[in-house]
């Protein structure tokens, strides 16, 4: 959420008629060294705080917020003090939902409703999840807009000539980036690679991203540590490489365009949106995933190949098939790109950017009408 936030603040600093726009972070527990983009900071456990954030918004020259809401962002059950914040707010404020639980629980049921009854807009990043906010959580349809998950614009070399850079000329490679964590399935991509390896033996899967902050937190490194274990068991250290760090966009998109093959074989089948595969579809990459609502919206028409839930043979036979048939990734690909050209952040920004101009007229003309 923090990289499309910034994302996001960069692309509408160049559009000419606003001004440069500015975030409110949110901390836990531990202080950090912001830019000048951060214009305040909320505690997540300091209830006060989101209260005490609304009356500054309402007091300064802001004429319109946008909240990012992802449960587990925000303080008091399933981030319940988001509220405090948007029921004090007298500015217009647009709300995207990052993530729409088909079966919430009540309380996140009620705070996304409440959240939508008091915004001027709700985004999703899906167009699937524009039935599930109409029917699971009473959102009237003229209130929903659907714009895609953004992706940076990154100037890169091709394939060809990264793979040459980094010294993988003859290797076909796979990848998944991203922050690691159990829900992401990797085992079940790695145990996929035995078999690929055997049909492809210069084939190279690099899983790319330090292990989740939160998880790290929780349990240290034992995710990752499975993880390696498991390739040394199936012999594939010369075929699985992890990239134990923090990458910056820059690296993000070499990652991407380095791959042959993108992976995202997560486990939980309503993942709303996933920003790793927006990255992946918005350079015209082959992906193969697991069936999660958002993939199998985003790979229709033949823009991906899903595998089967926890299921490495699935993988396997998709990986394969690519790798066997020069043609049909070249297909996948062109596919993909004509879908990912409109998910860049320069077209995507102009969709909001639409919409912020339109909310704050209409709270301009209120305003006049209220004299």
């Amino acid at each position: 959420m923090a990289t499309f936030s910034q994302d996001m603040m960069n692309e509408l600093e160049r559009i000419q008629d606003f001004n440069k726009p500015r975030m409110i972070a949110v901390n836990n527990n531990k202080t950090y060294a912001y830019s000048n983009q951060v214009m305040g900071q909320i505690e997540q456990k300091n209830r006060a705080d989101y209260s005490r954030t609304a009356v500054g918004l309402n007091q300064s020259n802001i004429e319109l917020l946008t909240i990012q809401h992802e449960f587990g962002i925000y303080g008091g059950e399933s981030g319940e003090y988001i509220l405090d914040l948007a029921e004090k707010l007298t500015i217009p404020f647009i709300v995207i939902f990052h993530t729409v639980l088909v079966e919430p629980s009540m309380k996140q049921l009620a705070i996304m409703k409440r959240l939508a009854e008091l915004s001027i807009k709700v985004v999703t990043m899906a167009q699937t999840k524009i039935i599930d906010l109409q029917e699971v959580y009473g959102i009237a349809m003229n209130k929903i807009e659907m714009f895609h998950h953004g992706v940076p614009v990154v100037a890169t070399a091709t394939r060809l000539e990264l793979k040459a850079t980094f010294g993988y000329e003859n290797r076909q490679i796979l990848s998944t980036f991203g922050f690691l964590s159990p829900g992401k399935g990797i085992e079940y991509a790695i145990k996929a690679m035995k078999g690929v390896v055997a049909k492809h033996p210069n084939a190279l899967y690099m899983i790319w991203g330090k292990t989740h902050p939160v998880v790290k937190q929780e349990s240290g490194e034992v995710y990752r540590q499975q993880l390696i274990d498991l390739v040394a068991s199936l012999g594939l250290d010369k075929h699985v490489a992890f990239v134990d760090k923090h990458l910056t966009q820059e690296e993000v998109v070499q990652s991407l365009v380095l791959s042959d093959i993108y992976m995202t074989p997560y486990l939980g089948k309503d993942q709303a949106v996933s920003g790793t595969l927006a990255f992946g579809i918005g350079y015209g990459r082959v992906i193969i995933s697991t069936p999660y609502r958002y993939a199998v919206e985003m790979l229709a028409d033949g823009r991906g190949l899903l595998a089967e839930f926890r299921d490495a043979d699935s993988l396997e036979t998709h990986i394969v098939n690519v790798l066997d048939d020069p043609g049909l990734k070249a297909e996948m690909e062109n596919k993909t790109l004509a879908l990912g050209s409109t998910m860049m952040w320069d077209e995507v920004a102009k969709s909001y950017a639409v919409l912020f101009r339109k909310i704050i007229a209409q709270s301009y003309a209120l305003k006049g009408s209220a004299v």
